[in-house]
């Protein structure tokens, strides 16, 4: 794994919805690294990712409420423990629980393991609400992946919040969520 600055030079075999989301930082302005990895399915290749980056990867956690008729994508540091309680109060919805992946694909064209903020490009009906939690901003950049898991972006978190978030319609909810000892 290398870091690149910038979109892929060759996009033959990637998919275009990865393509859509270069094109869009590009067309924002936005500067952004990437890096391509196997799959990010665990926490070893999730590590390998965040050394490269040199940013901290996000948690990121499709939510909806019993109902299924709110749905929320909450971004979190990777490294932090959620449990639904703590967001449920602040949000003011009982009983969340991980949203199938039928309406993942449907509302932000993506799949398991490739949540992501940047497919709220994809959400045109603003059907998913952002959450994010506090210690994310904190932090001057952010990680990833650009609708698909064999790819990761180093982005400026106050562009993430004043340009991208703007540029798709969606505003984010901030919350804060404790940190548990383990």
């Amino acid at each position: 794994m290398k870091l690149i600055k910038g979109r892929p030079e060759n996009e033959e075999g990637r998919l275009d919805k990865e393509i859509r989301v270069y094109d869009l930082l590009d067309s924002l302005g936005m500067e952004y690294y990437r890096t391509d990895h196997e799959p990010a399915t665990t926490m070893e290749v999730c590590n390998d990712i965040d050394s490269i980056l040199e940013t901290l990867i996000c948690k990121n956690l499709f939510l909806c409420n019993r109902q299924k008729t709110q749905f929320y994508m909450l971004m979190m540091p990777g490294d932090k423990v959620f449990k639904t309680k703590d967001l449920s109060k602040q949000i003011g919805s009982a009983r969340l629980s991980f949203a199938d992946e039928e309406y993942m694909q449907e509302f932000l064209d993506i799949t398991p393991g490739s949540v992501s903020i940047m497919g709220l490009m994809n959400d045109k009906d603003n059907r998913v609400q952002l959450l994010i939690d506090r210690e994310v901003l904190e932090g001057e950049s952010l990680g990833c992946h650009p609708c698909i898991n064999t790819s990761s972006l180093k982005l400026n978190t106050r562009e993430v919040m004043e340009k991208f978030l703007p540029a798709v319609h969606h505003e984010a909810i901030i919350v804060d969520l404790p940190r548990y000892e383990e």
